[in-house]
């Protein structure tokens, strides 16, 4: 009988890991709450909700890995601390019970040091907000007695990524040839994973016990300003270069005195007036992966987004 692969949740993530795994001759179950998922013969799509314990241990029988890719109904801290960490608990302990390992794709929220380049072996210890929330989720990966694997990535680029400072807020944008305004700073260097590439490293982590219960980076390019990223997909799709603007910090946290979402993004603001940066060296080397050149990424990304009309 042949293995399992299941995976939790269809957005840019989950929907790309059943896609590479069946594009490898695997079977795949995807889980969602709808039914969606890639048309594939080798992928089956499941109507099931991660929070109920029944039907995540009937979904995971057989499975050899699970890639649980689900993320919070909101940006907000609330929803993510009233959904995240009972998700996380019912898939661990249905995924213990299967015998199978879990595969986390995760964000460098949790770095309490970002002030210099975060590595692997970096601190993550940062409190508060939404950062506590991804730190208090790797402490119980971490106490689990179900097999982990996390998988560290910077902001997502690429095909089907929307909800992203590199997605519909400028892909579209910088195409149609309007006026781009990003958060922070245009030219503070920032480090954007492929997210081809950050599913490659979990796939491969999935099949290598040694890497096991450990964090990893996913392979992930040299850090590039606001400005340089939205270049590299004009200068991709063939138009003309684009047009820049900052909203500042201090206007964001005004905005914040009266709106909550802008609450939520000005938390991260740091992230963007400032060097934002990781190294994967040590992920590139164990797991034999190395990041999508920039303008072979920006291409695919750039044809993806003309090809939603």
């Amino acid at each position: 009988m042949s293995d399992v692969y299941v995976v939790t949740g269809a957005g840019p993530v989950g929907w790309t890991v059943a896609e590479q795994l069946a594009n490898q001759g695997k079977t795949v179950r995807i889980l969602t709450r709808s039914g969606s998922g890639p048309e594939h013969p080798l992928v089956g799509r499941v109507k099931a909700d991660v929070q109920n314990a029944a039907q995540l241990r009937e979904a995971f029988a057989g499975a050899t890995a699970v890639f649980h890719c689900i993320h919070g109904s909101s940006y907000a801290v609330d929803a993510w601390q009233a959904e995240l960490p009972r998700a996380e608990q019912t898939v661990l302990a249905a995924a213990g019970e299967a015998g199978a390992v879990v595969v986390f794709p995760e964000s460098l929220y949790s770095y309490s040091e970002p002030g210099r380049t975060m590595t692997e072996a970096g601190p993550r210890t940062a409190t508060g907000g939404k950062r506590g929330v991804r730190t208090a989720l790797l402490k119980a990966r971490a106490a689990s007695e179900t097999n982990t694997v996390s998988v560290v990535a910077g902001d997502f680029f690429g095909p089907r990524v929307r909800t992203s400072h590199a997605g519909e807020r400028m892909v579209p944008t910088v195409l149609a040839g309007k006026k781009l305004w990003v958060i922070g700073s245009t030219d503070q260097p920032h480090s954007f994973t492929y997210v081809p590439d950050l599913v490659a490293a979990m796939i491969h982590a999935a099949g290598t016990p040694s890497l096991w219960n450990k964090v990893w980076h996913a392979p992930t390019g040299p850090a590039v300003t606001q400005r340089q990223l939205a270049t590299a997909f004009t200068q991709a799709a063939g138009v003309a270069a684009p047009k820049v603007g900052a909203i500042p910090g201090w206007a964001l946290r005004a905005m914040g005195v009266f709106s909550k979402d802008m609450r939520e993004v000005a938390e991260l603001l740091y992230q963007f007036e400032q060097p934002f940066v990781m190294d994967s060296a040590a992920s590139e080397a164990g797991f034999g992966l190395r990041p999508t050149p920039l303008p072979e990424a920006a291409a695919a990304t750039a044809a993806w987004w003309r090809a939603q009309g």
